[in-house]
C-alpha cells in the first residue's frame, strides 16, 4: 500500500483568508494523528499571520479537544445506529453508554469506517470578521436537546473554577470522558482573558458548532486604524471626477436633459465614447449588428447603464493602470465583473441589477488600487510609524496586500458620491454579515463573482465558499461551479478578444 501523500501548509492561501477575512477549513472523517499535527501547523500560522502568536498553545489546545469531542460524538452515532438503539431515548441512550467508550476503544477502526462510510465529518474553520478571530469545530451530527443540556451544564460548572486544583478537587462527570479537557479548555480561554460569551456550542438544523471567538489585540487593531485612516486621508490628494464626467452626470440628473444631449456631451470625450460602444458591442448586449452611433449607444444602454458606466470609467481615470501591479488588479476586476453580471444573469434575471453588478465588479477592489497609488513618501512614513509603534511588519504588508482595502474604498467611493449600493458592494464583499437586505443581492453576486476568480487561481477551494451565498444562488456542489466557471471563462476569454 503506498503511503499516504504528505500534508504541507500552504502559508499563502493562509495569508490569503487572514488578509481577505475568506474562511479557512480543513476537513477530516476520521481526525487521524497526521490531520492533526497538520491541524496545529495551519492553527500556528494562521494565528501568526493574524499576529496572535502568542494564543497559539492555548488555541492549539481548544481545537484538538474540541476536534475529539466532535469526533466522539459522531462514533456515538454510529455506534447507537449499529445496536438499534435510539439517541434521544433516555432509557435507551442509559444503555448505550454504559459500555460505550470501552467497546469503542476496542474496536476503534471499525467505528471510524462507519464514520467515514456515512460522511460523518469534523470540520475546523478559521476566520476574521470585524477584527474578531472566529474558530469553529462543526460536526455534521446534530446533538439531541437532552445532549446539549449536559455540555452546557459542564460548561456553567466548568466556569466556576478559578484553577485547575479547584477542578480536581471535585468529582466531574466523566462517563463519556469530556468533562475535565472542557473544564481546561475554559480555564485557558480564562487565562487569555476570554469570558464565557467567546465560547458557546449550539445546533443548526445540520450540525453542532462549537465556536471560540477571540477579539483582535486591541492596541493590533487601533494602529491598523490609523494606518487605514491615514491612507485614506491622502485619498484628498486624488482630485474629482473630471469636468466631462461631470458635466455628463449633471446632464443625467436634470430631468430636463434628453438623450440627444447626453449624447452630445460623452462625444466630447474620445475615450469615454470608445468605452460605451465598446459595452453596446460586447456580449452583454447581444446585439445582431455592431452599434458605432453614439445616440443609438446611449439609448440601448439607458440612463442607468450611463451612470454605471461614469462611475468605472472615471475610476480608472483617477487611479490609472500605469503599474503592473494595477493592470493585474484591473484584469482580476473586469474578469470580476463579467462573472457577477453573469451571476446574475443566470439567477436572479434582474435587468437592473445586471449593470449594478457588472460595474460592483469592476470597482469591488478598487481600494487596493488606490493602496497602490498612494505617494512613495507616504508610504516611507507609514513603515516608520511601524517601527515607531513596534508593530510588526506584517502589519504593513497585510495592508499592501489588501487588508481594509475594502474600507478604504469605500471611503473614498463615498467622496465621489457613488450610490448606495456600489458603495455596499466596495465596503462589504469580504464582511457579509453587514449587508443590508436591500444591497444583498448585488453584494453576493459581486462576492461570489470574486470568490470564481479566487477559484480559478487556486488561491481558495470549494469549501472556502460562504453556504449562505451558494444557497443563495442555488449551487449546490463543487461540480456546478467548475461547470459554471468553464463556462464564464470561456465567455471572457472571448468578451476580452472582441
Amino acid at each position: 500500500m503506498s503511503a499516504a501523500p504528505e500534508l504541507v501548509v500552504d502559508v499563502a492561501k493562509i495569508k490569503k483568508a487572514v488578509q481577505s477575512g475568506i474562511p479557512l477549513t480543513i476537513t477530516t472523517f476520521t481526525l487521524p494523528h497526521e490531520i492533526e499535527m497538520y491541524v496545529e501547523q495551519v492553527v500556528s500560522v494562521f494565528l501568526r499571520e493574524a499576529n496572535q502568536e502568542k494564543l497559539k498553545d492555548y488555541i492549539v489546545y481548544c481545537v484538538q479537544e474540541l476536534a475529539v469531542n466532535a469526533k466522539k460524538a459522531n462514533t456515538k452515532r454510529v455506534y447507537f445506529i449499529e445496536r438499534g438503539l435510539d439517541l434521544s431515548n433516555p432509557d435507551d441512550y442509559k444503555e448505550g453508554m454504559q459500555h460505550f467508550k470501552e467497546n469503542t476503544l476496542s474496536n476503534i477502526a471499525h467505528y471510524l469506517q462507519l464514520q467515514k462510510e456515512k460522511g460523518l465529518y469534523i470540520k475546523l474553520v478559521l476566520q476574521i470578521k470585524k477584527n474578531i478571530i472566529h474558530v469553529e469545530i462543526r460536526n455534521n451530527v446534530v446533538i439531541t436537546k437532552t445532549e446539549l443540556i449536559r455540555i452546557h451544564d459542564k460548561l456553567a460548572r466548568s466556569r466556576q473554577y478559578n484553577n485547575l486544583e479547584d477542578a480536581l478537587a471535585q468529582v466531574l462527570d466523566d462517563s463519556e470522558g469530556a468533562g475535565l479537557g472542557l473544564v481546561i479548555l475554559v480555564l485557558m480561554l480564562k487565562k487569555i482573558g476570554l469570558d464565557e460569551d467567546c465560547f458557546d456550542i449550539f445546533n443548526t438544523d445540520k450540525e453542532t458548532i462549537a465556536r471560540i471567538v477571540i477579539p483582535l489585540d486591541q492596541a493590533m487593531v487601533e494602529n491598523l486604524s490609523i494606518l487605514s485612516q491615514t491612507i485614506v486621508n491622502s485619498v484628498n490628494s486624488l482630485p474629482q471626477f473630471p469636468e466631462n464626467i461631470l458635466m455628463i452626470q449633471k446632464l443625467i440628473n436634470d430631468p430636463k436633459s434628453d438623450m440627444m444631449g447626453i449624447a452630445r456631451q460623452i462625444s466630447m470625450d474620445p475615450a469615454l465614447t470608445a468605452d460605451l460602444l465598446k459595452i453596446v458591442n460586447s456580449a452583454q448586449y447581444m446585439l445582431s449588428k455592431k452599434v458605432d452611433n453614439i445616440s443609438e449607444a446611449v439609448k440601448l444602454v439607458g440612463i442607468r447603464g450611463i451612470k454605471n458606466l461614469l462611475y468605472s470609467y472615471g475610476t480608472q481615470k483617477l487611479l490609472g493602470d500605469d503599474t503592473a501591479e494595477k493592470k493585474h488588479l484591473w484584469e482580476h476586476s473586469y474578469k470580476a465583473a463579467f462573472y457577477a453580471y453573469n451571476l446574475i444573469k443566470n439567477f436572479k434575471k434582474d435587468k437592473n441589477l445586471l449593470d449594478d453588478a457588472y460595474v460592483g465588479g469592476i470597482l469591488h477592489d478598487m481600494g487596493k488600487i488606490i493602496f497602490s497609488n498612494v505617494h512613495p513618501d507616504l508610504l516611507d512614513k507609514i513603515k516608520e510609524f511601524c517601527v515607531e509603534k513596534n508593530m510588526p511588519a506584517s502589519i504593513f504588508e497585510d495592508l499592501a496586500a489588501g487588508m481594509n482595502h475594502a474600507e478604504i474604498g469605500a471611503l473614498v467611493a463615498e467622496k465621489w458620491n457613488f450610490p448606495e449600493g456600489l458603495v455596499a458592494a466596495i465596503r462589504y464583499h469580504h464582511d457579509l454579515a453587514q449587508v443590508s437586505d436591500e444591497n444583498r443581492s448585488l453584494v453576493y453576486a459581486v462576492y461570489l463573482a470574486n470568490m470564481f476568480c479566487n477559484y480559478e487561481d487556486g488561491s481558495v477551494t470549494f469549501d472556502q465558499f460562504e453556504q449562505a451565498v451558494l444557497n443563495d444562488f442555488g449551487i449546490t456542489s463543487k461540480k456546478q461551479i467548475d461547470t459554471l466557471l468553464e463556462r464564464f471563462s470561456i465567455g471572457f476569454k472571448r468578451e476580452s478578444q472582441r
